[in-house]
């Protein structure tokens, strides 16, 4: 009888990369089209290795296998995969180009732009037919490479001891890049920022813990390269939604000294960084890009996935000569019908979970992740894996809810545990209070209240329905009014147009469907101008903006700056600019320093008051037998609202009373009128209220507590008088103390 075969790269279960070993590594590659693969082991200068390849078995299931020993952590490599040159079929298969392998732990080396960085023949201009013939040219001196890193002493958080765990009815999420968030910090010592090193400098977290956030959300980390384009403007795409690799660690965010001493310690500082921000209590989110890559469309790059199997990867159309079905608005869009594709966003999301440490993910034009060939599908496989995933569980994944393909725009269409960003939050938000003004200073009329109603009472218009219905609860909706996409809320009170022009495209790029009001003058205004009147006004608009934001129910996300009045000087667009029209300025007027300290009394009122922060939706019923109802809305005169007042679009004040199952009890005072309005105030007139804030007040603490500190008592029927374009927040007047 012969002894039973050693277990080994073609006999146990594989996993897809270079994972190190004690004799060597593991190499696993998908390519099911491929007629050989080979891992190509690199060495001497970047720009001129030398390289030994090593055949890989295969392929079983379509995965290219081999264990190799003597392969050693912190030894480069790429790939090559050979197969039949058939574009016109979407077989794109072409040895001369080394090709990064999308699993790759860390990468060394920049991409080129020339054309041995193509599959097909092109010119020095980089045009050329991609049905035409392969390049014969070289590559390997021309493309990052990959590099082994041993992380098989790398466990992630101990869930119990390490993990914020923050309940989604008190996550406040702070969306911020890298590198724009710290790159100007004066605290921060000069070689850290910029840096991973940087978000966990004493002085950025006592930024983060002092504004009252809970999660910090960072825009992609994952390793990425600029378009072409770009590049030849002398742009780059700062924002890095243009995924090179789904493990690797963008290296240009490490510290020099990280950098220096290669990916190992590039993961290294990620791994700080993260640990560093829970040991403060702090969440920490990832933007992540599984929708597309960053080769473009076919005249596009040949750096990856395109040489590995482009008809296994990619979205086609179906016909000849074959064409990718883009509906991300990038040339390309991955393929989520292939179970391969699944498991390598699986396969990620595990990997920065357990590895890194991270606590949850945004998904980038996620309904493409949920692509079947019919369409959107809420059960997609992707979808019902990443929410039934175990290493996932527990932590926050947040959908991107549409894309630009037929049928794209999902919002409140995903499936438990997806929370979704609330697109339709940010336009009620801006209509209201910057749109409408707008068009009613031209006598034109605007939209009624009850949108902006629903939004501030949490959307369940959008996200209550399912089976069981109201399951989800108003958590499932991330309010925002700006992200890093579009104007800041400095920009959206003071331009009514974009200014992109920095960008090179004549100003086409970028949203035209703004919302913004410039309250009659484009631009900045200076103490000295003519138009210097508009300027408090612009303030309390971003002050009302930022209220609305905060105080309605759902998790709010503010984009980093907009709590200390961040310009980018007009540019709704801003993906290619890594300049100081991106990065957060730390050098705070006298107004922009009045804005965070209201945007930390605002979101100090939302975590010290539940009524404010509801984990379930409202049923305007009463919380307890005999008690006030959960939520009520009232007229400027006191009395409830009815249909016809929900429907009169000549109404734009009311009032909102919302009552937690504890009894905390707030009303919110709206008047979006461009007169004065004197209200009623509603309520139980047993029941005091006090004024915990008005947008009125450049500072928090203006005209708050008397001369003894006590705070004066508002009771129900009381009539006040509400400023134009202002918003009030009431307590109960036991619970107030005086505005610090």
């Amino acid at each position: 009888m012969s002894a039973p075969p050693t277990p080994g790269a073609a006999t146990r279960p594989y996993r897809l990369g270079v994972h190190a070993t004690d004799a060597g590594v593991d190499v696993a590659v998908l390519a099911p089209h491929a007629t050989a693969v080979e891992l190509c082991l690199l060495d001497g200068p970047a720009d001129a290795p030398t390289e030994r390849r090593v055949p890989l078995e295969g392929p079983r299931l379509g995965v290219w296998t081999a264990s190799v020993p003597g392969v050693r952590p912190g030894q480069r490599y790429g790939l090559r995969a050979h197969g039949p040159w058939e574009p016109a079929h979407g077989l794109r298969y072409n040895p001369a180009k080394l090709l990064v392998d999308p699993y790759a732990r860390g990468l060394v080396g920049e991409m080129t732009y020339g054309p041995p960085t193509y599959g097909h023949v092109v010119g020095d201009d980089l045009a050329g037919d991609p049905y035409g013939p392969p390049d014969p040219r070289d590559s390997a001196a021309h493309v990052p490479h990959g590099v082994v890193v041993d992380t098989r002493d790398l466990p992630g958080p101990d869930p119990a001891a390490n993990r914020p765990w923050t309940p989604w009815d008190r996550t406040v999420v702070y969306e911020a890049h890298v590198k724009g968030l710290t790159h100007l910090h004066p605290a921060v010592p000069p070689e850290l920022r910029g840096t991973y090193a940087a978000l966990a400098h004493p002085a950025v977290l006592d930024h983060l813990l002092g504004l009252g956030v809970t999660a910090l959300e960072l825009l992609p980390v994952h390793a990425s390269t600029s378009e072409p384009h770009l590049v030849e403007k002398g742009l780059t795409n700062y924002w890095g939604y243009s995924t090179l690799g789904f493990f690797a660690p963008h290296a240009a965010y490490a510290s020099p000294a990280a950098r220096a001493a290669g990916p190992a310690a590039v993961l290294d500082e990620v791994r700080g960084a993260v640990h560093a921000l829970h040991e403060a209590g702090l969440e920490v989110l990832l933007d992540v890009v599984y929708n597309h890559t960053c080769e473009g469309g076919l005249p596009g790059q040949h750096v990856a996935w395109r040489g590995l199997d482009n008809a296994y990867y990619y979205r086609h159309l179906g016909g000849v000569p074959a064409a990718l079905d883009d509906v991300t608005g990038t040339g390309n869009s991955l393929d989520f019908s292939r179970a391969g594709v699944v498991t390598t966003m699986l396969d990620s999301l595990r990997y920065w979970a357990q590895v890194v440490g991270v606590d949850g993910f945004r998904f980038d034009l996620a309904v493409t992740l949920g692509r079947s060939h019919d369409g959107y599908r809420a059960d997609h496989a992707a979808l019902v894996a990443a929410a039934t995933d175990p290493v996932l569980a527990g932590l926050k994944l947040v959908a991107e809810p549409w894309d630009v393909g037929l049928g794209g725009w999902r919002t409140g269409q995903f499936p438990p545990p997806f929370a979704e960003w609330n697109d339709r939050f940010r336009n009620a938000v801006r209509s209201f209070w910057l749109a409408d003004p707008g068009r009613a200073a031209h006598g034109l009329p605007g939209h009624r209240v009850r949108d902006l109603a629903t939004r501030l009472s949490g959307s369940v218009d959008l996200f209550g329905h399912g089976t069981p219905p109201l399951l989800r609860g108003p958590g499932a909706s991330v309010n925002y009014v700006t992200a890093h996409d579009g104007f800041t809320m400095a920009d959206l009170v003071a331009y009514n147009h974009k200014h992109n022009m920095a960008n090179g495209e004549q100003n086409r790029d970028g949203s035209d469907d703004n919302r913004s009001w410039n309250h009659g003058v484009e631009g900045p205004v200076t103490a000295d101008s003519p138009a210097a009147d508009v300027a408090p006004l612009r303030r309390r608009s971003i002050r009302n903006l930022f209220a609305t934001l905060v105080l309605s129910a759902g998790t709010p996300m503010i984009t980093a700056g907009d709590e200390m009045g961040r310009t980018q000087q007009g540019n709704n667009n801003a993906y290619c600019q890594d300049s100081e029209i991106s990065w957060v300025r730390w050098d705070l007027t006298d107004w922009r320093a009045d804005q965070l300290a209201t945007a930390r009394h605002l979101i100090a009122l939302r975590r010290e008051h539940p009524a404010l922060r509801s984990d379930r939706f409202y049923s305007g019923t009463p919380v307890r037998p005999g008690g006030p109802p959960d939520l009520a809305w009232y007229g400027a005169d006191g009395a409830e609202f009815d249909h016809a007042r929900w429907h009169d679009a000549a109404i734009r004040t009311f009032q909102m009373v919302r009552v937690a199952p504890d009894d905390d009890r707030v009303l919110l005072v709206v008047n979006g009128a461009l007169d004065p309005v004197d209200v009623t105030l509603a309520g139980d007139p047993d029941r005091p209220w006090c004024l915990a804030w008005d947008s009125v007040r450049e500072h928090p603490a203006e005209g708050g507590a008397g001369t003894d500190g006590a705070v004066p008592h508002a009771p129900a029927g009381q009539v006040t008088t509400l400023e134009p374009l202002s918003m009030r927040v009431y307590v109960l007047a036991e619970d107030a103390a005086p505005p610090s």
